[in-house]
């Protein structure tokens, strides 16, 4: 794999080989020193265009973890505030010498169009509207590790809200999908996007009519720094159509979790307290985060396939 910008790009045998890997990522952060020389000599840089907590650090912790060294690149003190574009940032950077790119942007396709002025690896961590895939494998991850299963076959995930908006939502209907679930969409129909009769999904508009056959329920914020005014009536009238209360819980079978990419608005999408909840998977996919993304680091820059190079990541 040169590249992780899609989920559909890496396809089935990619998320099922990454979340293999992540298994053996997940073993070595559970030790005393959680660290191993597998990236010794490489270098990742962070360009991220847009603000992030989770995915940054997550990203920048995995590659020190895996012995890379890291850069991250403030766009605040960099020199696009003097006009340099995007092209010369990436190439300027590259003749430094990188292995590769984490990159985070506005924009629908900018890991497409780095990859084209770059010889390094290209890792989308979120691009406008379009794909969030390490995020989507966080989710897979996360859900096998807490149902003990391989596939989800049978299994229902409903995920609830600004789904027009969300770069998840996309990352992770193909990531579930092709592991076998059924995919339902909650949300009004101002935050559905216009093609979402083409999408593998059944779309309600109705959250209490879902809960009961829900086994994975995904809450998504309402991603305000992406919209106009007029997607929903008012946010107390969203939360208490949408919004994930003690009433609804209760609605949930008792064996289905609960899931949120984070960050996310209490009284909005979240009218309880997620650590209050025994199946909340919440503070999990954060912890999981950077096995994932160790996986995807090792997995594009160990130089071979991942298996050959597992008994060196063990030692």
């Amino acid at each position: 794999m040169k590249h992780l910008r899609s989920i559909d790009e890496l396809g089935h045998d990619g998320v099922v080989r990454l979340l293999e890997l992540t298994r053996h990522m997940v073993e070595i952060n559970a030790r005393p020193v959680p660290k191993v020389p597998a990236l010794r000599g490489k270098t990742v840089v962070s360009l991220f265009f847009e603000d992030s907590t989770r995915t940054r650090l997550s990203f920048e912790t995995a590659a020190k973890r895996l012995s890379a060294d890291t850069m991250t690149f403030s766009v605040s003190t960099s020199s696009v505030n003097k006009g340099e574009s995007l092209r010369d940032t990436i190439e300027t950077i590259s003749d430094m010498g990188v292995d590769a790119f984490v990159v985070r942007h506005k924009s629908t396709g900018t890991p497409w169009q780095i990859s084209e002025w770059t010889n390094a690896s290209v890792v989308n961590a979120g691009d406008g509207w379009h794909q969030h895939p390490t995020q989507a494998l966080v989710d897979c991850f996360t859900v096998r590790q807490a149902l003990g299963v391989e596939r989800f076959d049978g299994l229902t995930l409903t995920i609830v809200g600004d789904i027009k908006h969300s770069r998840v939502a996309r990352s992770n209907i193909s990531a579930f999908s092709m592991l076998g679930a059924n995919v339902v969409l909650v949300a009004p129909p101002t935050l559905l996007p216009p093609d979402v009769a083409h999408w593998p999904v059944t779309v309600s508009h109705r959250l209490d009519d879902v809960l009961a056959r829900t086994d994975m329920l995904y809450m998504l914020r309402l991603q305000s720094e992406r919209m106009s005014q007029g997607h929903v009536p008012s946010l107390r009238e969203y939360g208490e159509t949408f919004g994930l209360d003690a009433a609804r819980v209760a609605k949930l079978p008792s064996t289905a979790v609960i899931m949120h990419p984070g960050p996310m608005n209490r009284g909005v999408e979240m009218l309880v307290d997620p650590s209050a909840l025994p199946n909340s998977l919440i503070h999990q996919q954060v912890a999981n985060g950077v096995a994932v993304r160790m996986a995807v680091l090792f997995d594009l820059l160990a130089g071979e396939s991942s298996t050959a190079h597992l008994a060196t990541v063990a030692s």
